[in-house]
């Protein structure tokens, strides 16, 4: 991995690494923009050296460049030694610790990012501004194919900040910006980084190394590459299950070369990228072979009692029935295993990418993104496949900056994708599906005085073609829009607030689903009638940046019509019959972070977050949603002094009562976090030392978020040491 770089730091040449999210698609768009680019490409030798270069981009995913603190909405981003610091072995446990944003957390080996609540196809993951995929938003036991060790900067988007990268992204948008094709020429003509880490608990073993090269004068080279692999972890203590959660080891690998032509008004490149992995399904159980539906019942042998008390985990209303208790709550495993299943995983890229400056009359800039996936995942027990996942995608965007009109600045832009998701085998869910979206959107912002307003509106359409001859073809289209503003009432001082109206589109799982799935311990059932979701989303933010003492508190509430979600119809031992159902809903919360400075070497920062999720009273039964995140509060004490950096954190996550039909009490838990870092400068070479104690006191601790929440739960007591170089 590359050096880190502060944010916001102007890059050498006239671009940055984290230029912005700007994308491109289909083969016809991308060859008639690169036409477009190419004679300022054969130009660049002799080029204006007048032209503007462009501007320090903080958060890429905004569109405009904005910074962190001048989002109407809340964002964060995690960079340099803050990321290397908090980086864990997936996407999920990386992100796990910033307000509003929890885990799926299936084992160690999948693990996606949760934003207020929601989950799936609500929060999207991209790769400098494309959509990733995988296989991680159809279920919780697929992986991200992100690697944390190879990113050079994460950005969280909440709410309606994600706008423009669709409509269906209510929750926020995880954007991963990484080198893998380079936007500058290297100062010295060459730059890059080895990274090795160990980690207790899990005999854990991982390490990056990446190199960034000029060829001539404008081609530049670019080589990265990941290893990692561990056993299974081990878990808090006094676990009836044992010490360690079987299946849970993972491995994977990842390489990517990538080559651009950079010159002083532009760049565009090229990059593969492949990764294989390795990881177990923990929690599988065979005896639920034999079950399948009945109406709204499961039938299971000698299971067909359609009554609910017998259930175990029925659900248990607000302040009614006792909760398990927080010590001692047996979590064992109920039903003898035959192996532990595996997932061989494989997916191939290519990515491309342009910033070119001035493009055409009236337009400051214009940008591409477009990237080709191939992806396949077998699920693998007894040395036999069982099922194959296969999603081959293509997708791009592009975006063009218009100069201000009456003040305003904004731009337009175009997304379009087309998917083939299939599933065969076993337990092949889901027919074969074609997914074709489109859409057009645009993002305006101009400033009054001490206020800056920004508004954006995207309407999108997709058509979805089903391999099956009892399902039909569907399609839908919707709008989506928003409009926020940010009052700078004092001198490092800040009210934000933004409303906007949103459409999430169904997906083709959610519409044809129709089958046993043993890693979740359901029997999913689709609804080809589903309409799309509707959702009416308010947040406000008070913000103070600047002085001894800063904080963020945001206050959302979504309400969302024709709101999907698994509903549980029946269970039997652990087995749920899920059908995708809608019913209108609501999504009520904070999240909140303050820091105050204990002189000039040391801090200490307050941070929590609560989200309230249930269906509206009108729907009738019980209103809790299920898997929502508990609330939490923290408190970090930090500091500073000559290249040393220490920290200690105590984490609170509350029992969650609130739980849905079928859904058993979660207990509450308390981490204790410490660090240590080190950075100096070894053969002339930066480098950073860090160890990092997780757990610390060994706490047995359960993520309400997880489907297989009593089968892994969370990590015990973990060491991890790690060192960096950077050239």
């Amino acid at each position: 991995m590359s050096s880190p770089l502060s944010r916001g730091a102007v890059r050498a040449a006239s671009l940055q690494a984290s230029a912005s999210p700007l994308r491109v698609h289909h083969g016809a768009v991308a060859a008639a923009v690169l036409a477009l680019l190419q004679p300022a490409w054969a130009q660049q030798a002799v080029a204006d050296p007048a032209i503007p270069t462009l501007a320090p981009v903080t958060v890429s995913a905004s569109g405009l460049n904005l910074g962190e603190d001048d989002m109407s909405t809340p964002v964060s981003v995690l960079e340099g030694q803050e990321l290397v610091l908090r980086r864990g072995a997936n996407l999920g446990d990386t992100l796990a610790g910033e307000p509003g944003v929890s885990a799926s957390h299936f084992g160690a080996g999948a693990s996606r990012p949760i934003i207020r609540g929601m989950d799936g196809p609500r929060v999207k993951v991209l790769a400098d501004g494309v959509e990733i995929h995988d296989a991680s938003n159809v279920s919780p036991d697929h992986a991200v194919t992100a690697e944390p060790l190879l990113a050079r900067q994460v950005e969280v988007l909440r709410g309606p900040s994600a706008l423009i990268h669709g409509g269906g992204a209510v929750g926020g948008v995880v954007n991963v910006l990484d080198n893998r094709i380079p936007t500058r020429r290297p100062e010295r003509g060459f730059e890059g980084g080895v990274e090795l880490q160990g980690r207790s608990g899990a005999r854990e073993a991982a390490g990056a190394f990446d190199l960034t090269t000029a060829l001539g004068d404008n081609l530049v080279l670019h080589l990265e590459g990941s290893r990692r692999e561990a056993k299974d972890y081990r878990v808090g203590k006094n676990w009836s299950g044992g010490r360690k959660v079987e299946g849970s080891d993972a491995a994977s690998d990842t390489f990517s070369a990538g080559l651009s032509w950079v010159g002083t008004r532009g760049y565009i490149g090229l990059a593969y990228s492949t990764q294989s992995s390795r990881y177990g399904l923990p929690g599988h159980s065979h005896e639920f072979e034999g079950c399948h539906p009945h109406g709204d019942h499961l039938h299971c042998g000698g299971h067909d009692d359609h009554g609910h008390g017998e259930e175990e985990g029925a659900h248990e209303e607000e302040g009614h029935g006792e909760a398990h208790a927080e010590e001692g709550h047996d979590h064992g495993h109920e039903h003898e295993t035959h192996g532990t299943p595996w997932v061989k995983l494989r997916t191939e890229r290519v990515d491309l990418r342009g910033e070119y400056l001035d493009p055409l009359p009236g337009f400051t800039r214009a940008r591409v993104r477009a990237a080709v996936t191939r992806y396949r995942h077998d699920e693998i027990e007894g040395g036999e496949i069982g099922t194959t996942f296969r999603n081959k995608s293509q997708e791009g965007r592009v975006e063009l900056e218009h100069q201000p009109i009456a003040g305003w600045r904004g731009l337009i832009g175009w997304q379009g994708s087309q998917r083939r998701f299939s599933a065969l085998g076993e337990e092949a869910y889901v027919a074969p599906t074609d997914t074709t979206r489109h859409a057009l959107f645009v993002l305006e912002q101009k400033q009054f005085g001490d206020v800056r307003v920004d508004a954006a509106l995207r309407h999108e359409w997709q058509r979805i073609d089903v391999d099956s001859l009892t399902q039909r073809d569907t399609s839908h289209r919707g709008t989506s829009f928003s409009a926020g503003a940010q009052w700078r009432f004092q001198p490092g001082w800040s009210l934000g607030g933004t409303f906007s109206h949103s459409s999430r589109l169904p997906t083709a799982e959610e519409l044809y689903a129709d089958g046993l799935h043993l890693a979740t311990r359901t029997y999913e059932m689709g609804n080809d009638q589903l309409r799309k979701e509707s959702s009416r989303n308010i947040d406000l933010t008070l913000a103070r940046t600047a002085g001894d003492t800063t904080f963020s508190v945001t206050a959302f509430h979504n309400r969302v019509k024709n709101y999907i979600y698994a509903d549980t119809l029946d269970a039997h031992e652990g087995l749920q019959l899920i059908q995708y159902a809608q019913r209108d809903a609501t999504f009520t919360g904070l999240e909140a972070k303050l820091r105050q400075k204990l002189g000039r070497h040391a801090g200490v920062t307050v941070f929590g977050d609560y989200v309230r999720a249930k269906i509206d009273a009108e729907s009738g039964g019980n209103r809790n949603l299920p898997r929502i995140p508990a609330q939490r509060v923290g408190v970090r004490l930090d500091g500073d002094y000559q290249g040393f950096g220490a920290w200690a954190e105590v984490v609170r996550t509350a029992s969650q009562r609130r739980v849905a039909d079928y859904e058993s009490v979660t207990p509450g838990y308390t981490l204790l976090n410490l660090g240590l870092s080190y950075r100096t400068q070894v053969q002339r070479l930066d480098t950073l030392f860090y160890v990092r104690a997780d757990n610390l006191t060994d706490k047995l601790a359960f993520a309400h978020t997880s489907f297989i929440k009593d089968a892994a739960p969370l990590r015990g007591r973990s060491v991890t040491v790690g060192a960096r170089v950077s050239f």
